[in-house]
């Protein structure tokens, strides 16, 4: 999930509102496919086998709802805050600030999620080396990569799209190509559930617990509806998400129904992508090393776009009164670098490295679980402005009650389960320092002007 990376091009884009509906499908594709699918899935895989495969139908439902609310709001009223301005606009300038400063905690455990996972994913390699050691590696490149600027960065990004896309679609041939027998291996049986208990192997609690790693693996569709602003037409912005939804949601099903059916559910691990698990035993030799590079080259660009997304995001929320007044600066001959705001989510990445130093077996578990529930926060923030900024039908109000539904289940489910519990407490430490935030700035927030806009 490339979260962010629109921030910082807002102002180069600003001027070519010229994208199509289907561009802009497209590029939600890449944008919203990252390690939370190709890694993070391996969770939900482990807590309740191929069921995954109806959370991520179901957690699809609740995106749906976000984003067509997300991008009505826009068709109505366009502002480039979108979702942070129309928090303002319902609740007043404390529901933009929390709304802002939510995002930018998010993106900081995304990237830390990313982070930990292209390290786990380096050990697949070099299973000897530490996990810290590699988040060093990837902290300083990335690092290295926001500090020289954005020139070509854009186009970049499309050819590691297209690099992910590549990968998901030799999966689904190959693995087709052995539930059909074309390749030899495996253990001569392909488990296809025939029952109930097949389906929910760990009962309808483990099918409730993956349901966050479902929605986690949809996260990006706010950033969409930011980049809705450069539609030729903005109402084209419901389509887009539709179609974009619809892609998605084919390429999970048909890749995470393959992966579940071809290997035992013990053999999954958050260590290693479940579609590598998969043809693990099929003697593919070049398969497991091809699929892991572009999935670190495609998880890599995934965390660098983040830390575009945390240094911009924090300039912009400066300008409106947010953050202190320091984040606006920038230097002139370094690619207008906003520094404070830059080395401030550098801090964030490197914390994401001392947490992989102190806890190596269970942090990305923890990070990606407490990433998922930050991002639900803020697409309920989404849903509950939609009910004053749309003021639409009895229809759009159910919908969105519905959405919040899923997502109030989605966030319970983490409650349950001792082994993703730390990540809902996580985020809820999160959730209290943004309130003491707000509280603290409430008569500064007193004045009604627009937040992160």
């Amino acid at each position: 999930m490339a979260q962010g990376f629109l921030f910082y091009n807002k102002k180069a884009n600003s001027k070519s509102e010229d994208l199509k509906w289907w561009q802009l499908s497209l590029i939600g594709v890449g944008c919203t496919i990252g390690t939370g699918y190709f890694l993070g899935s391996s969770l939900g895989i482990k807590e309740t086998g191929p069921s995954i495969v109806f959370t991520f139908i179901l957690a699809a439902i609740g995106t749906y709802i976000v984003f067509n609310q997300l991008a009505k709001m826009t068709a109505k009223d366009p502002q480039e805050g979108s979702f942070c301005y129309y928090a303002n606009k319902a609740f007043g300038p404390w529901a933009g600030f929390s709304c802002g400063w939510n995002y930018w905690f998010s993106n900081i455990l995304i990237m830390g999620s990313q982070l930990t996972a292209l390290s786990l994913l380096s050990q697949f390699w070099f299973p000897k080396i530490p996990l810290w050691v590699f988040a060093c590696i990837y902290a300083v490149l990335s690092l290295f990569v926001v500090f020289l600027g954005t020139k070509g960065f854009d186009r970049v990004e499309n050819y590691l799209a297209i690099i992910k896309t590549a990968a998901i679609i030799m999966f689904i041939g190959l693995a087709a190509a052995a539930v059909f027998g074309w390749i030899h291996g495996g253990n001569g049986d392909v488990s296809i559930p025939r029952s109930m208990d097949d389906i929910f192997p760990k009962g309808y609690k483990g099918f409730w617990i993956s349901l966050l790693f479902a929605f986690y693996a949809y996260g990006g569709i706010e950033v969409i509806g930011l980049m809705a602003m450069q539609l030729k037409d903005k109402k084209d912005a419901p389509k887009a998400g539709t179609n974009m939804l619809i892609i998605l949601v084919i390429i999970y099903v048909l890749s995470l129904g393959l992966a579940t059916i071809l290997a035992p559910l013990d053999q999954f691990s958050e260590k290693e992508s479940p579609f590598v698990t998969a043809l693990s035993d099929y003697h593919l030799n070049f398969f497991p090393h091809v699929f892991n590079g572009a999935i670190i080259i495609a998880g890599f660009s995934t965390m660098t776009a983040a830390l575009f997304g945390v240094t911009s995001l924090l300039v912009t929320m400066a300008k409106g009164g947010d953050a202190p007044k320091i984040f606006t600066k920038k230097l002139k001959k370094f690619n207008q670098l906003p520094l404070p705001s830059f080395i401030l989510g550098g801090v964030g990445l490197f914390a994401s490295v001392i947490a992989a130093l102190l806890l190596p077996g269970k942090i990305f578990e923890y990070i990606t679980t407490a990433a998922g529930i930050l991002l639900l926060y803020n697409w309920t923030f989404i849903l509950l402005s939609s009910f004053k900024v749309l003021q639409g039908n009895l229809w759009d109000k159910l919908k969105a009650s519905f959405g919040i539904l899923l997502i109030a289940i989605a966030v319970a489910g983490t409650i349950i389960e001792k082994a993703v519990r730390i990540g809902f407490f996580v985020s809820l430490a999160f959730v209290l320092i943004i309130a003491a935030a707000t509280f603290f700035m409430r008569h500064k927030l007193g004045k009604n002007k627009p937040s992160c806009s």
